[in-house]
């Protein structure tokens, strides 16, 4: 049987953060850029309704479950805004962060979940309204975490400097759907090149991408870490891993300056996963290598092997005509005595 759940703060799975509302400036015309005053004429604010505080929109349901809540939105101007209000699914942008689909995109997942009282609401100057919705989770929902966003946007977007942009702003929805928990992040394409300096030392890069292969948003702290052979010139550095939604990947790239080529350089990435809300999972690991020559000194063993060489044949040609002068003698001896 399908539960009516009352909005709540963020359950305790929900990391506590402070509020991020996403701005988004869309440019329609391609290679300007927008005017750095195109934020401060934002207007209006977003948050979760009511009075207990909540950063954002943190639920746990069952599938078939529905939950009523509302956004609140504030006009801190002196005129009367029109503002469009809609829900999008969230999704993990190269960079780590959390972003919505834009308005033109549709959504597949929890922004199809998502019904509003109203699509388009005015809200008076220096007041705020408030603007139920339902959250509607599908009896055939998968366990795990979904993301998406409440979004308001301008009815009419703006023309500032000739650029004509569209303003949003938006507070997070995270749900999780009760089930099987699978946390799990994965380190994949991993690889490690050197790029060398004939006469010293070269920059060591690993590059390789960290996948949210699970049900739950996680993200980490990791060791990424070179070394020569026998662990020669060891090198380490600590990166952290951004929140992940399941099924979104981040790439790394960390350099390595001043590393010593030893013949052999192996690259290794050493992760600890962290549940979102949750604690540490178990660690993943991931190794590879490249060749680090050092020509300089090989140069020099090639010289000096040649060098070796050489002395040793013309001194094998000393002693062979050595040997024959000496047979020539032996035998010029022996033919003045007979």
């Amino acid at each position: 049987m399908a539960r009516v759940l009352r909005a709540t703060p963020s359950s305790s799975w929900e990391t506590p953060m402070p509020l991020r509302v996403l701005l988004v400036l869309v440019v329609f015309l391609l290679g300007i850029t927008t005017p750095a005053s195109a934020q401060e004429s934002v207007t209006w604010g977003v948050r979760p309704a009511g009075t207990d505080g909540r950063p954002n929109y943190g639920y746990s349901a069952a599938p078939g479950d529905t939950i009523r809540d509302a956004v609140a939105i504030a006009n801190h101007g002196d005129r009367p805004i029109t503002l469009l209000v809609y829900a999008a699914d969230g999704f993990t942008t190269t960079s780590g962060q959390l972003d919505l689909l834009p308005a033109g995109q549709p959504s597949t997942d929890l922004g199809t979940w998502v019904a509003l009282a109203q699509s388009q609401v005015e809200v008076p100057a220096r007041s705020a309204v408030e603007v139920p919705f339902t959250i509607t989770v599908p009896a055939d929902a998968g366990p795990g975490d979904h993301s998406g966003g409440i979004v308001t946007s301008l009815a009419v977007p703006e023309s500032s400097g000739g650029v004509r942009v569209d303003r949003r702003l938006g507070s997070r929805v995270h749900l999780r759907v009760t089930g099987e928990e699978k946390p799990a992040l994965a380190i994949e394409g991993l690889s490690v090149a050197y790029d060398g300096n004939p006469f010293g030392f070269g920059t060591a890069t690993v590059s390789f991408r960290v996948t949210n292969t699970g049900n739950l948003r996680a993200g980490g702290t990791q060791t990424i870490a070179v070394e020569g052979l026998f662990g020669l010139g060891g090198r380490e550095r600590s990166v952290s891993v951004p929140e992940l939604l399941p099924g979104a990947g981040s790439d790394f790239t960390v350099p390595f300056a001043d590393v010593a080529p030893l013949v052999w350089l192996d690259a290794s990435v050493r992760l600890v996963p962290q549940v979102a809300g949750g604690g540490a999972l178990a660690e993943v690991t991931a190794e590879t290598g490249t060749w680090a020559v050092p020509w300089v000194a090989l140069l020099v063993l090639v010289a000096v092997a040649g060098l070796v060489v050489v002395l040793r044949l013309r001194a094998r040609r000393r002693r062979a005509a050595t040997d024959r002068r000496i047979a020539e003698a032996v035998e010029e001896a022996l033919t003045g005595v007979r």
